[in-house]
């Protein structure tokens, strides 16, 4: 009898370790949930963005309620986390002008100009990280308040963003009708559960 309840005991860790192991994209692993503003996120997918042939990041998407579609993620004010890991070295103002390229691509001129404090400052942000070696993380929250942090190598870089319309553009950079990479947009809303 022992036995068996060692054996029942040990197949229910394991179970419960595989349910909850890490994911991993191109090396870079991302854990089953993060937290944010005292909020368990779950990761809801996770994938690489490529550009031509090149790896640029490894990318997972955390949310309080995972969820298959972007209009659901829009939905949700709450906390969310989108963390990237560089595969590949980029510039600040690299990064910096293909953020701005997603925006430009999902918005019209109208929401773009509404954005633009908020944008300004999150690119003033991104450019002031200096260069994005390989390796650094980078990780964009949407705080319980509605406000965008962003954090470069775990240090906060520039103020809290304040404006509630910034996060959800952001998320049409990677999950809007143009994402900057199509294949990386279905893993993010894959779910890995």
């Amino acid at each position: 009898m022992k036995r068996f309840v060692r054996t029942l005991l040990a197949t229910a860790l394991l179970s419960a370790n595989l349910a909850h192991a890490a994911v991993e994209v191109a090396g870079i692993g991302f854990k089953p949930q993060e937290t944010v503003d005292n909020s368990t996120l779950l990761l809801n997918g996770a994938g690489l963005r490529t550009r031509l042939t090149f790896k640029v990041y490894a990318m997972g998407l955390y949310l309080r309620n995972p969820a298959t579609n972007t209009a659901a993620i829009l939905q949700d004010s709450g906390e969310k986390r989108l963390r990237m890991v560089m595969i590949r070295d980029l510039e600040g103002k690299q990064f910096a002008d293909a953020l701005l390229a997603g925006l430009q691509r999902n918005h019209d001129s109208a929401a773009l100009a509404a954005l633009k404090p908020a944008t300004d400052a999150l690119l003033a942000a991104v450019l002031g990280s200096g260069e994005l070696k390989s390796g650094t993380e980078l990780v964009l929250d949407q705080l319980a308040n509605g406000a965008t942090r962003l954090r470069v190598r775990g240090e906060q870089r520039g103020s809290d963003i304040t404006d509630p319309a910034l996060y959800p553009a952001l998320l049409l950079v990677w999950l809007g009708e143009r994402p900057a990479d199509a294949e990386l947009k279905a893993d993010l809303l894959k779910q890995t559960r």
